[in-house]
C-alpha cells in the first residue's frame, strides 16, 4: 500500500537519522519498520527495527530518500501518527506522535488506547 497522503508521517529528522543508520550498517536496502506490540506498562509498545524485506500489507512510507513501514495491525493504531527522532538532554530516541494514544507511561515507550 502506498499513498500520496499517508496515514502515518515521518519526520524530516527521524528520516535523516535512518539514512545515518542504514549507512552505518552498509546496507542500501534497509528499510525501518515500526510497530505496535502488545506489552509495556500501559498495553502496547512501539517497535522499532531495520529489516530489508516487506510485507504484502505494509504500509510504504518514503522520505528523503529512506522508507518506513507499518504493518496492517499497526496501522490500526498509528492511523493520524507522525514518527519523529528527537535529541534531548537525557538522550536520543524515536518517538511517536500518537493522536489515537488516551494515555502513556512516564517513560513514553508505552501506550494505552
Amino acid at each position: 500500500m502506498t499513498m500520496s497522503t499517508t496515514p502515518v508521517t515521518l519526520s524530516g529528522s527521524a528520516a535523516k537519522r535512518i539514512a545515518a543508520l542504514c549507512a552505518k550498517e552498509g546496507n542500501p536496502d534497509l528499510k525501518f519498520r515500526v510497530s505496535v506490540d502488545g506489552g509495556g506498562c500501559s498495553g502496547f509498545q512501539y517497535d522499532f527495527n531495520l529489516v530489508t524485506e516487506k510485507k504484502d500489507d505494509d504500509l510504504v512510507v518514503e522520505r528523503d530518500g529512506v522508507t518506513m513501514l507499518v504493518d496492517g495491525l499497526s496501522l490500526l493504531y498509528l492511523s493520524g501518527s507522525e514518527v519523529d527522532f528527537v535529541e534531548e538532554l537525557a538522550g536520543s530516541m524515536f518517538v511517536v506522535k500518537n493522536p489515537n494514544a488516551t494515555a502513556s507511561c512516564g517513560c513514553g515507550s508505552s501506550f494505552a488506547v
